[in-house]
């Protein structure tokens, strides 16, 4: 589970706080429509409707947590799946665990080169856009307010206001920039994922998903019901548990991370007894 880290104010939450409508006159002082109301009597204690709200918020940018999840339930269900095709060819135990590690060991440092190659592919876009905005701010800086303005605009800043908003966010190239950046392409190109952290964490699970339906053959069993019903608990457990990171019932991601392990098994299983009967 990801940690949990404060949730920061943006710029343009904070520039529009600051610009915000003034308070109402308090009471026994002179408004515009003259003398405020007679203030209440005051009863009981002053009630906070911020109170016992959390503000904080657990880290979704993408960085690890994905891919670990998606390397322990796709190593537990590859090779629980490839297991259970060998075990209905009707092979030996040490056939199962060579091909369980040779499907462990393939199946992790491809997701690793894979997750490496994406995540990275992906920062090099983002790179490339942001640095196509920088030389538009540096080039059109009185355009690229005018768009950052007409952005505020659009989602019902009244006007005077979106327009001091830019002006004051277009006085930092820096902030100007992030700000473009955030606000066209939907990303912060300050707070990308790590290629490596992704590639580590979808190896480093993978490798623990595809070891749970092996280990019952690396203590000396050579049951192959054993190897599918420890791969079942903890294709149970673990969809269960990525149903509660994300705030969904436990049962409901449980048992449809059951179903497909379920299904990918027997279908290998089927296959591998097809073809083992006529080998």
């Amino acid at each position: 589970m990801s940690a949990s880290r404060p949730r920061r104010q943006t710029e343009t939450g904070t520039l529009l706080m600051a610009f915000a409508s003034k308070p109402p006159p308090r009471a026994g002082t002179t408004g515009e429509n003259g003398p405020g109301p007679a203030p209440a009597a005051a009863v009981g204690p002053r009630h906070d409707p911020g109170a016992g709200i959390s503000h904080q918020h657990r880290d979704v940018s993408g960085g690890w947590l994905r891919p670990a999840v998606f390397g322990a339930m796709d190593g537990l269900v590859t090779n629980v799946s490839l297991i259970a095709g060998v075990g209905g060819a009707r092979l030996a135990s040490h056939t199962i665990i060579l091909t369980g590690l040779a499907g462990l060991c393939a199946g992790a440092f491809s997701m690793a080169a894979g997750e490496y190659v994406s995540v990275s592919s992906q920062n090099e876009l983002v790179a490339a856009e942001v640095e196509k905005e920088r030389l538009e701010l540096a080039a059109n800086p009185a355009d690229e307010q005018a768009e950052l303005a007409a952005l505020y605009k659009m989602r019902g800043v009244e006007s005077a206001l979106a327009d001091e908003v830019a002006r004051q966010l277009s006085r930092s190239p820096e902030e100007a920039l992030r700000i473009h950046v955030r606000e066209e392409l939907g990303v912060d190109h300050q707070e990308l994922p790590s290629p490596v952290t992704a590639a580590g964490a979808s190896l480093a699970t993978f490798a623990i998903g595809a070891l749970v339906p092996l280990l019952p053959f690396l203590l000396g069993f050579s049951s192959l019901a054993a190897a599918v019903i420890l791969a079942a608990v903890a294709a149970f457990v673990g969809g269960g548990i990525v149903a509660r990171v994300t705030a969904r019932p436990f049962l409901r991601g449980a048992v449809r991370q059951l179903l497909l392990a379920a299904v990918a098994a027997a279908l290998t299983y089927g296959i591998g007894t097809l073809v083992g009967g006529h080998a």
